[in-house]
């Protein structure tokens, strides 16, 4: 940014490093009780929805006072935005062409590509949840390419690498991707690591890390070139 009394040049870019807990966010986290109606109607659609259908999920999804914690809260702030945005997440959760396993090795390439700790936090937990291992964990969290036995997977993960490094498919990926899953499936994958980019950006911006009381995720060093 520019200096308005010297006219210099300043570096403002946002340092590196883990991000604060929800004690330091830079959105205040809201109360269920002063909540509007339409604020009402996000946080319901949040808390309410599939995401908790089938029991308390593995990750800190509100703190004790009931207020939403990682990009959630931030959706109560707009909820002319924040309504169809957490709908979109829920339909790409749980209404998708997708195993669970192979949304979650989608959705951790994206986590540890952009290092979100919060989203890593969360889908970490839904992914051993349903069936990752640590090892495939530590693969992904360190933006390996985990043993996979099953060839639909390793598409999802090679794909899901490509769009979230590049914003964009080879050829050969593409063309690999729409034979093994489908363009249904295509379409999909696309939309998802779109969306949890988008929710890294919020949650980076709005400094939003894990919820207070966990450790934020060991990323590897990052290279001295400053590239993965």
């Amino acid at each position: 940014m520019i200096d308005p009394v010297s006219g210099e040049r300043v570096n403002d870019r946002p340092r590196p490093g883990p991000v604060p807990g929800p004690s330091s966010a830079r959105l205040p986290l809201l109360l269920p009780g002063s909540l509007s109606d339409e604020q009402r109607a996000v946080y319901e659609a949040v808390t309410g929805g599939p995401r908790t259908s089938a029991g308390p999920p593995p990750y800190g999804l509100a703190d004790e006072s009931g207020r939403l914690l990682g990009p959630f809260n931030a959706m109560l702030y707009s909820p002319s935005v924040g309504l169809p945005l957490q709908d979109l997440g829920a339909a790409l959760r749980f209404r998708t062409a997708f195993t669970k396993r192979e949304r979650e090795i989608a959705t951790l390439v994206v986590a540890a590509h952009v290092r979100s700790d919060y989203e890593w936090y969360a889908h970490e937990r839904i992914g051993r949840r349903h069936g990752l291992t640590q090892a495939e964990l530590d693969a992904l969290r360190e933006g390996r390419a985990p043993m996979l036995g099953d060839v639909r997977e390793r598409v999802v993960h090679e794909a899901a690498r490509q769009l979230a490094a590049e914003g964009d498919l080879a050829d050969a990926v593409f063309t690999e991707a729409a034979a093994t899953l489908g363009r249904t499936a295509l379409v999909e994958l696309v939309t998802l690591v779109g969306y949890y980019k988008a929710l890294a950006v919020q949650l980076r911006v709005f400094r939003v890390g894990v919820p207070d009381g966990e450790a934020p995720p060991a990323w590897p060093p990052v290279p001295e070139d400053g590239h993965e």
